[in-house]
């Protein structure tokens, strides 16, 4: 058993409450404390160059890690740009920078250059920060090191107050951050984010390490950190909320091409596309397939408050699929490029179907031994992969090996390798006796 293992098991251990020991060894008692005011109030701000300059040396100059986050507009306009960066770093306080005035910050990024970056579910907000030229080479990812730690809430704000003590404002992190000028109250809670961020970092490396799992955490940080851009999603238009009830190719085609026309003119708008026109809307018209404007009109998500050139531009999008000769309609699926759905294995292959079974087990109490989500261990797409096409043999080298090959970490790799090798031989001998 290693130092992981012992200490989840361990009944003292303080994250099943929600909060690590404190340095004593027990869980922080009575109420939280309200943080209302950043310690040296809301900084103003930077919206030009020469105060963007100010702070890309004040940064630079500081020292230790530094808190970074970003607020974006998601629901109000179109794509995940940021509309408000916060940072905060040990000698150079708090600075809130608007990159709509600064799109640039490739020099603060360059400025921050082997800084460790603090960010709280980094992965929402890497992709916006990267658009303005900020990106880290290394980074502690507060969120995830919660999961990893057996934390049962790792929102910010709970992770403050179990971790730390105090009560972070809440109600406004779904406003509109495109708003210019934004609200003082807005840019106080925008402070406060980063305010205690490097002081949860601290807490949370040293509960990682008291749990033996400091270094997994650092594999997944590096990982972060390394990963590039995702691909740009194949058929977007195929998320489309509803489309399980979509049956028929033609269908597919109405929805393809209303979805396409909505997005076009939420860029061109620089809108969020439900506000252009519902997922609801763009099914109900597909599942009907109206003729006609007046037909359309009479449709959910498309008579209230549309005028008639609107009404137009939609039923121009069903006809153009309308028309579509057979050979260019969209196909019902999308080419499998890994393992079916689990649902289909036991019809397929149910030898593979046993040995998910089986593996799925033995990684979930792993999980519940480890104090982390299954999902954190391993990813359950690698789980499904190795279980559908097993090395032969399905020895601890050779599954270890394929683990490695569809991304897992090493630490990862150590600790699922021996709970896989006994569901794959388990599931293999009771198929044999079958």
């Amino acid at each position: 058993m290693t130092d992981a293992h012992e200490t989840a098991a361990d009944s003292s251990l303080g994250t099943t409450g929600g909060a690590p020991p404190d340095d004593a060894g027990s869980s922080a008692t009575g109420a939280p404390i309200p943080l209302l005011e950043p310690r040296e109030g809301i900084p103003p701000v930077i919206a030009d160059e020469a105060s963007l300059a100010e702070a890309v040396a004040a940064f630079a100059a500081g020292t230790g890690p530094v808190a970074v986050d970003a607020e974006r507009a998601s629901g109000y306009r179109y794509g995940q740009r940021a509309y408000l960066v916060q940072l905060r770093r040990q000698g150079a306080g708090t600075a809130l920078i608007d990159p709509v005035a600064c799109p640039d910050l490739s020099a603060l990024g360059d400025a921050l250059a082997g800084t460790e970056w603090v960010l709280h579910a980094a992965t929402q907000d890497l992709p916006c920060l990267r658009e303005i030229g900020m990106i880290p080479t290394r980074l502690f990812d507060t969120e995830l090191a919660g999961r990893l730690a057996g934390f049962p809430r790792v929102g910010l704000g709970a992770m403050v107050e179990s971790v730390l003590g105090y009560v972070l404002e809440k109600g406004h992190s779904a406003v509109d951050w495109s708003t210019r000028p934004l609200p003082e109250p807005w840019l106080r809670y925008a402070a406060l984010d980063v305010e205690l961020l490097v002081d949860l970092r601290d807490a949370l490396e040293k509960e990682l390490d008291r749990q033996g799992k400091l270094e997994w955490a650092r594999q997944e940080f590096d990982a972060i950190a390394a990963a590039p851009p995702p691909e740009p999603r194949k058929d977007p238009w195929r998320r489309t909320s509803g489309m399980h009830k979509i049956r028929r190719r033609r269908q597919l085609a109405v929805v393809r091409e209303l979805w396409q026309t909505r997005d076009r003119i939420a860029r061109r708008r620089d809108v969020s596309p439900g506000k252009v026109l519902s997922d609801t809307a763009i099914v109900e018209a597909a599942l009907a397939l109206p003729a006609d404007v007046r037909a359309l009109a009479a449709l959910n998500g498309f008579g209230h408050r549309m005028s008639r050139r609107q009404l137009e531009q939609w039923q121009a999008a069903i006809d153009r699929a309308r028309a579509l000769p057979d050979p260019q309609l969209p196909s019902s699926g999308q080419p499998v490029t890994g393992p079916p759905p689990p649902r289909a294995w036991a019809d397929k292959d149910p030898a593979a179907a046993a040995r998910l079974s089986a593996a799925r087990a033995a990684v979930t109490a792993l999980a519940e031994q480890l104090g982390m989500p299954q999902e954190n261990l391993v990813s359950p797409d690698i789980v499904r992969r190795v279980c559908w096409e097993p090395p032969r043999p399905a020895d601890a080298a050779a599954v270890a090996a394929a683990l490695a090959s569809h991304g897992a970490r090493p630490w990862q790799v150590e600790q699922v390798t021996p709970v896989l090798v006994g569901a794959l031989t388990a599931a293999g001998r009771g198929q044999g006796q079958g």
